[in-house]
């Protein structure tokens, strides 16, 4: 007699055969293998490495022709239990694991080097916190963090931020790790490197050849979808009350990145929350992402945070696979990360990787936390050559040889 499989069955079985990691007896060369190391970059590729350090947010993007950029640089100084412990060890800082990991991949490219470097906003988990034993650059301009510790062991092409050159928006900015982060960029500007403000709407700002990066939103800027024409979202910041200025991640860039069929969004911590609709303006999140339109991979702003991600957000992206950057216990929220599983908000399979999760979250909330797919490693989304299709492989980040711990997919883009 015949099996009769219902609609609903096949779909079943379909969504859990593309969430089960790749366990092939004899891969193709295409393929990296778990227990083996993550296979160099391959000509025509599109590489997104999520780099685990357990200390903040950075993703490194090695293009088809091997231009790169880099998006953030994070050093926290905030100490365990809150944090991670530092990855791979407490030898070096979290800006030095950065660099050296990055110019470990992008040997592959023939010259180790960043084209483009993007910080989102001036936070410690960004650009690198400081403190009296932050050894001084040499010349002593500056401290070595983040950033400025992976400009010392790579050469960088043009770097974007938010705000340069005054940073006088919403309000000065004056915080020690914000000093030294301006303190690298005037030593950076006197040598005749190059330093630009974000500009929303712009897609040629940051240049990845074969890949179009569209510059979404920053400083309650976001792009209509029209040309390079924006709308402004904050009143003007001499109308609010001192209390109800935006902070830095308000004011956060974003991006979505397009390689052939293949999309990408990254908001670095940009929030959703209107302070319980009281500011409706505050909410840039959702109109960055409705402008984005659906993606293949989304990272969930804030790390996963309760306020942001909100349910619009989701409803979208509607990506296959979300990633949440995890260095703090707060990481992610139980509230964000049930929205970014819910069926109701879109229908469909889809994956939630995370690059690090405290014990004390998986404590408090793992009936969600069970539901992630990678809780701890280098999160690399791997598109083949012209876009079509796609692979998530997940690292070790407690030591340098990027062993593969699992590998997901392919997708179609």
């Amino acid at each position: 007699m015949a099996t009769v499989f219902t609609r609903r069955a096949l779909l079943s079985a379909a969504a859990a055969l593309s969430a089960a990691p790749l366990t092939a007896a004899a891969p193709s060369r295409d393929e990296d293998v778990v227990g083996q190391p993550l296979r160099p970059w391959r000509r025509g590729g599109l590489d997104i490495h999520h780099i685990a350090t357990g200390r903040g947010d950075c993703a490194l993007i090695i293009g088809p022709d091997g231009s790169s950029l880099m998006i953030d640089a994070g050093a926290s100084a905030t100490p365990p239990p809150a944090s991670l412990d530092i990855r791979p060890g407490p030898q070096r800082r979290a800006g030095e694991w950065i660099g050296r990991y990055a110019r470990r991949h992008l040997a592959a490219t023939g010259e180790p080097k960043l084209d483009a470097f993007l910080v989102t906003h001036l936070h410690p988990d960004h650009v690198g916190d400081v403190g009296p034993d932050t050894p001084l650059a040499p010349g002593g301009a500056y401290r070595l963090t983040g950033v400025s510790d992976v400009a010392a062991l790579l050469p960088i092409g043009l770097l974007v931020d938010r705000d340069y050159p005054d940073y006088a928006f919403p309000k000065p900015w004056d915080a020690p790790f914000a000093k030294n982060y301006k303190a690298f960029l005037r030593e950076r500007a006197r040598t005749g490197g190059r330093v630009e403000r974000f500009e929303v709407g712009a897609a040629d700002q940051l240049k990845l050849p074969g890949v179009e990066i569209r510059n979404l939103a920053a400083n309650g800027e976001v792009w209509t979808g029209r040309g390079t024409e924006t709308r402004r979202l904050f009143p003007p910041i001499e109308t609010l009350a001192k209390d109800d200025i935006p902070d830095e991640n308000a004011c956060s860039t974003a991006i979505r990145l397009r390689y052939g069929a293949f999309g990408y969004f990254a908001a670095g911590d940009l929030t959703s929350s209107s302070f319980d609709g009281t500011q409706p303006w505050r909410d840039v999140e959702t109109p960055a992402a409705q402008v984005a339109g659906p993606v293949d991979v989304a990272v969930a702003a804030h790390h996963g945070m309760f306020d942001a991600t909100g349910a619009d957000v989701v409803r979208a992206l509607r990506p296959r696979a979300w990633i949440i950057q995890g260095w703090h216990a707060a990481h992610p929220s139980p509230d964000a990360l049930e929205r970014m599983l819910s069926q109701r908000l879109y229908a469909g399979a889809r994956d939630v990787f995370s690059t690090g999760l405290s014990s004390a979250n998986v404590l408090a909330h793992k009936w969600l936390t069970d539901r992630l797919v990678a809780q701890n490693g280098h999160v690399v989304v791997r598109v083949a050559p012209g876009g079509g299709r796609y692979r998530i492989v997940v690292t070790d980040n407690s030591d340098e040889t990027d062993k593969v711990l699992s590998s997901w997919g392919p997708w179609s883009a």
